[in-house]
């Protein structure tokens, strides 16, 4: 088959699309033809290196496609089958998984991350992995879900346990994560704030609900949060973005606000003064991907219509390259798909 792996971590030029021989299923797995998959920031850090990543590697978290072969010990699928892929691994028989805490096992991988991923033709995966999507979602749409919506909703209803009547700051309103959490928090009828770089992108986010925009380059978050509450502040924050947001962010919560994070994007060196933290009874809560009882929650939503993914662009495995320099541009709204 075909698919772009990596020999060395570096820039875009590093990966190579290059025949890799077929995967062989084992009995209790289920081989899938890729037909999309969507790239996250993720794929950008591996690529530039991270620790307990074996090279050669494939990248590709988010994966639709269609069953191409179902093992022996396998049962409820079927060849040509249309579905998508939990983006991630795990034992399946430990105390966090039977208690169904999935990304709390010790032997927890990011499909792309820990083990190889979906920028090939076909991959072989567990049969818990699979999940068979409604004739309403294209492989584009499908590929576009997984990683970005678990991680929202996890942040979102998993951790922070937002609720009706709420107030939600979703940094990065065009990012993958960011597009997700807008309709989630509308979902649960919260008022939503979100940021982005440009006016196109902010009247995007306000055409999937978001009803209010700040500009993060030319306005003070925590200014405008101010104006837009009455001084008060918002409940949660969506944070994703790091020490260029953190200070703003904490500014932006009332007294007993609570902000979530699932990432570092522009570094993960963030300080603060814990007076602040005491005194105004904040709450820090870490969110890490999700559980497959999220995923299946969440994807009730999106089967059902009332969550929806953003599609940017799509571009042929071969291109991975130009995909991974077009992602590194930030001038995407929704996801980037590499169709093999």
């Amino acid at each position: 088959m075909k698919a772009v792996r990596l020999h060395e971590f570096g820039g875009p030029e590093v990966l190579r699309y290059e025949d890799v021989p077929d995967p062989k299923p084992r009995k209790d797995q289920v081989l899938v033809r890729v037909r999309a998959c969507s790239l996250n920031h993720l794929d950008i850090w591996v690529r530039k290196g991270l620790p307990g990543v074996k090279l050669p590697h494939i990248l590709g978290s988010d994966i639709a496609g269609e069953i191409a072969e179902v093992g022996e010990y396998v049962t409820g699928f079927k060849a040509g089958q249309r579905v998508l892929l939990a983006p991630m691994v795990f034992c399946n028989h430990c105390a966090k998984c039977v208690a169904g805490l999935q990304n709390q096992c010790r032997e927890f991988a990011v499909l792309g991350n820990g083990v190889d991923g979906g920028n090939c033709e076909l991959i072989a995966v567990p049969a818990v992995n699979v999940i068979p999507i409604p004739e309403s979602l294209d492989f584009n749409q499908a590929g576009s879900v997984p990683l970005v919506f678990l991680t929202a909703w996890h942040m979102l209803v998993g951790r922070a346990r937002i609720r009706q009547g709420q107030t939600v700051l979703v940094l990065g309103g065009g990012s993958g994560v960011g597009i997700a959490a807008i309709q989630i928090a509308k979902l649960f009828h919260a008022r939503a704030i979100t940021t982005a770089g440009d006016e196109a992108k902010l009247e995007k986010a306000r055409a999937l609900g978001a009803d209010y925009g700040i500009n993060h380059y030319q306005q003070k978050i925590s200014e405008e949060v101010r104006k837009i509450t009455s001084k008060e502040g918002v409940d949660i924050v969506v944070e994703h973005v790091g020490t260029a947001t953190w200070e703003e962010s904490m500014k932006s919560l009332k007294a007993g606000g609570t902000i979530v994070t699932c990432g570092a994007t522009t570094g993960f060196d963030a300080k603060f003064d814990l007076r602040f933290l005491f005194a105004r009874q904040l709450s820090f809560m870490g969110s890490y991907m999700g559980t497959m009882g999220d995923l299946h929650d969440v994807l009730g939503h999106v089967f059902a219509g009332r969550l929806n993914p953003v599609v940017d662009k799509a571009f042929a495995l071969e291109d991975a390259r130009a995909a991974h320099e077009y992602m590194e541009s930030s001038h995407m709204f929704g996801k980037i798909v590499l169709n093999p």
